[in-house]
């Protein structure tokens, strides 16, 4: 039997497409514009040719900066997937507590990113804020405003608290979507908790995982607001990520020529990056 296909559900989206297609192409040759060129003011531009991306590529500061951010996403992706996956695992498939345990999830994803560096900002705060001085009270010398290791720390304690849920809620809706059956298989041969988990639950939660890592990845790679609220980079260049460093060249020295080219290499580095992680994460499901 022939299946017959109707082409013609393109013309519904294809609108869509156009809008986000115009909306991604005027910026992103605005940005490549800006990268081949030098101006001198009086909106006068100069061709400069790949001079820019040499001086990027070249820079101390560039790989200074791409070295933290690497090391801030690897950390909390490290930290986020299984612990993501372990409150996915302990929360109730049924009953009056799945709505409660999903909105007490859900609600950090609904705070604004720079409320969230605000209120964590207060909350690690030495003297007044509460995390601050029930360290400093243990006996730890904390100060996320003077020392790098408690400003890494306080980072990447926010983000996991920001974004954690997220991986919670993916890997949840993966858990649930798993059939009984296979549960009582394997009930019936006896199989203990961790070979259900690593032979039924993990595989079929891979594909959530991997939209979960790639997210992630993303968005840690992007993330400009809330560390720029809690630390502004510093103390000193301690916490200048990638985005951090750009908005400062940018906006900061407007350098717009190496800004748009950093801004390029930065936009390829993740592209690249995220084909990787989804090709090694796929790799023998059409097995």
């Amino acid at each position: 039997m022939n299946k017959t296909v109707n082409q013609k559900a393109w013309f519904f989206v294809l609108p869509v497409l156009l809008l986000v297609a115009f909306n991604a192409f005027i910026p992103l040759m605005t940005v490549v514009n800006y990268s081949v060129q030098e101006t001198f003011g009086d909106n006068t531009f100069f061709w400069a040719g790949v001079i820019w991306f040499q001086d990027v590529l070249h820079s101390e500061r560039f790989h200074a900066a791409l070295g933290r951010q690497l090391t801030f996403t690897f950390t909390i992706l490290a930290i986020e997937i299984p612990l993501g996956v372990a409150i996915a695992l302990c929360m109730p498939r049924r009953g009056i507590w799945v709505p409660v345990c999903l909105v007490t999830m859900a609600l950090p994803l609904l705070i604004p990113w720079n409320v969230v560096g605000a209120i964590w900002n207060i909350f690690a705060l030495p003297d007044i804020g509460l995390l601050g001085r029930t360290l400093n009270g243990l006996g730890f010398d904390y100060n996320f405003t003077r020392q790098p290791g408690d400003a890494w720390f306080t980072l990447i304690a926010m983000d996991v608290w920001h974004w954690t849920s997220l991986v919670v809620l993916l890997a949840y809706a993966g858990l649930v979507s798993i059939p009984d059956a296979f549960y009582q298989a394997a009930r019936i041969d006896g199989a203990s908790s961790w070979a259900i988990f690593r032979y039924i639950q993990l595989p079929k939660m891979k594909r959530v995982l991997t939209i979960a890592v790639l997210l992630r990845f993303m968005d840690s790679f992007n993330i400009y607001t809330e560390p720029s609220v809690l630390t502004g980079g510093g103390p000193g260049n301690s916490t200048t990520l990638l985005s951090i460093d750009l908005v400062k060249v940018a906006l900061g020295q407007f350098d717009l020529g190496p800004a748009a080219a950093m801004s390029l290499i930065y936009f390829l580095i993740i592209l690249a990056m995220s084909w990787l992680f989804y090709t090694l994460m796929m790799r023998n499901e059409d097995q």
